[in-house]
């Protein structure tokens, strides 16, 4: 068996993930030893730091290293500064931070950066994010990864050093070779600098906001500008609890906090604000409170759900839609043509009147696959024109160059807040945020449902590319008796044909076998129906939107179905529900006993 096979589930789509019986110490060590490969095959070059707008050079590669509050999490990031720092490295140790704050402080080096953490996930969940030159991994570099890992474990050098494959505990690799390492490779930042930079520079984003929205004149009145709302925010016991307080009171008048002491133990529950009920705590407290808005963050912080003064969770569609807004009236280049050529980017699990609601700001949604990692990369392609990006989990992206490009929630969250503080001033009439989600098209929808994965017949082809090869023979087929003759179209009607077969000479998927008549065609998908394959099956009809497809994440299906009413809603899932029924009817009922949200 290969060295480290138990641990290759652990290379995901986003990131290494999984239960922490997998983080061995030689795991650790060795995993240490790729990514020292990885980070000393990248070119030393100057980088331009975002706050004081000056270069900083370096002699050698930098990487920035933290961790969250998970139990083993502060020993890992620990194992690994050392292993990278004795491969040479310069490492910055930054402490207990968010995954957004790594981010940040990446940007003010080299772009290098490793976060220990497993985001959302369950308490006995470990995991690891980084970052190269600024960018996330992709799904093959993952994999890279990990090959490179198993392929050179046990045949590196130190510098100075002999090859180093032993198996050690977490956290004892530093205290046994700290001495041996040059002094200035290993650097820990104090606490309150790794903080405070980070508010500098978000501060200096409102002072430029501000100066944005009132005169040059005005602009000595920034400094004691604090937002008169009055704000809730559960930080779940993750890692934004460690920085939370002073960010927040910097820029707001009266906060309050919900379990802000980071606790890896999660007491109260996975620091996840998009699971079912995880909001009520949240919810009660803007009621009891008279609050404006209630905020919640996942456990790394790059999560955001908010809930509005009445108590009731905002649907992140609408969210988006805000956030979107709020980019767009506030770029700094608001008043140029080139805004005119700006696009929105969401993910394919976002209802469907968002799409018309981008487009009446002037701007061109575009569709993505789910991945918050994918759409980073979106964003950083060099030719984009992309000002915003957002996806239903809470992931959202300002870029607009007033700070780094990266899914920070509690960033977010800021600029929400001072566009919300923004309109009332304005308008001197206190509009609630309940009146302005109110104003929005009303959506009836289920949560992103998990289902299981339905066993196929083979293994050349899955139940979402036969649902993907059926759809598309479907609109094959409307759009073929749409630009017909009289009497062909009638031959259509009158013809039962096959859907087309898979191309594999092997399979035997249920596709090859389908029969559909055109009248139940045009049941299934009305003229008009919009069909993406991007990543699954989404279907947008008149009166809503569905989508099917493979979790990233896990063996296991996600659905999400979104109508102007409820009956809107269970036309949709019964649409879903007949066309899965020839490939798999236990999924088909799964479907349909979806509930709404």
């Amino acid at each position: 068996m290969p060295p480290f096979a138990a641990q290759q589930s652990l290379f995901r789509a986003y990131d290494i993930r999984g239960a922490n019986q997998y983080f061995t110490s030689s795991f650790i060590q060795a995993l240490g030893d790729a990514f020292a490969i990885l980070y000393n095959a990248q070119n030393s070059q100057p980088t331009q730091d975002i706050n004081a707008n000056a270069t900083v050079e370096t002699k050698q590669n930098v990487v920035v290293v933290g961790y969250d509050m998970r139990i083993g999490s502060e020993a890992i990031a620990s194992t690994l500064s050392t292993v990278l720092a004795q491969h040479g490295l310069r490492v910055i140790q930054l402490g207990l931070v968010t995954t957004p704050m790594m981010a940040f402080w990446a940007a003010q080096y080299q772009g290098h950066g490793i976060v220990v953490t497993a985001s959302h996930s369950a308490k006995d969940i470990l995991g690891i994010k980084w970052l190269v030159n600024n960018k996330s991994p992709s799904s093959s570099e993952i994999q890279t990864l990990y090959h490179q890992l198993t392929a050179h474990h046990g045949h590196h050098t130190y510098p100075g050093g002999q090859a180093n494959s032993s198996v050690l505990h977490l956290g004892s690799f530093n205290r046994n070779h700290d001495s041996e390492l040059p002094i200035d490779l290993l650097e820990k930042l104090p606490t309150n600098q790794v903080g405070n930079v980070y508010i500098d520079a978000i501060a200096q984003v409102f002072e430029q906001l501000f100066q944005h929205n009132h005169s040059a004149t005005a602009a000595n009145q920034k400094s004691a500008y604090k937002l008169d709302l009055v704000i809730v925010i559960d930080c779940m016991h993750g890692a934004t609890g460690s920085i939370a307080q002073r960010l927040f009171e910097r820029f707001c008048q009266q906060v309050i906090f919900l379990n802000d002491t980071p606790n890896g133990n999660f007491p109260l529950g996975n620091p996840d604000p998009t699971e079912p009920n995880r909001l009520n705590e949240l919810q009660r407290a803007v009621i009891s409170n008279a609050a404006d808005i209630g905020l919640a963050f996942d456990g790394d912080g790059d999560r955001l759900m908010i809930v509005d003064n009445n108590g009731k969770i905002v649907t992140p569609d609408h969210l988006l839609y805000l956030l979107a807004r709020i980019a767009i009236t506030e770029h700094p280049n608001s008043l140029s043509d080139s805004l005119l050529a700006s696009e929105v980017l969401f993910d394919i699990k976002c209802a469907h009147h968002l799409p018309r609601l981008l487009s009446e700001l002037g701007t061109t949604p575009v569709i993505s696959k789910t991945g918050s990692s994918f759409m980073r990369q979106q964003v950083q392609h060099p030719d984009n024109q992309i000002v915003f990006a957002g996806e239903l989990s809470g992931h959202f992206i300002f870029n607009d160059s007033r700070f780094i490009p990266y899914d920070d929630a509690m960033y977010a969250a800021l600029r929400l807040l001072h566009w919300l503080g923004q309109t009332h001033n304005d308008t001197n009439d206190k509009k609630p945020l309940a009146d302005i989600i109110q104003s929005l098209p009303t959506i009836v929808s289920t949560a992103d449902h998990y289902l299981p994965m339905p066993q196929t017949a083979t293994t050349d082809c899955s139940l979402v590319e036969q649902l993907t090869r059926f759809c598309h023979y479907l609109q094959y087929l409307v759009d073929m008796s749409t630009h017909t003759d009289s009497s062909s179209n009638q031959q259509l009607k009158d013809t039962c044909l096959p859907a087309t077969t898979c191309k594999s000479s092997v399979c035997t998927c249920a596709t090859a076998k389908a029969q559909i008549a055109l009248k139940q065609t045009y049941e299934l998908l009305p003229v008009g129906t919009k069909l993406s394959c991007i990543d699954g099956v989404r279907l947008d009809f008149a009166h809503g939107f569905g989508v099917l497809r493979q979790s990233n994440t896990s063996n296991s299906l996600t659905a999400r179905f979104a109508g102007d009413s409820i009956d809107d809603l269970k036309d949709i899932q019964a649409t879903f529900a007949a066309l899965c029924r020839p490939f798999n009817a236990a999924l088909a009922e799964q479907i349909l006993a979806i509930p709404a949200e």
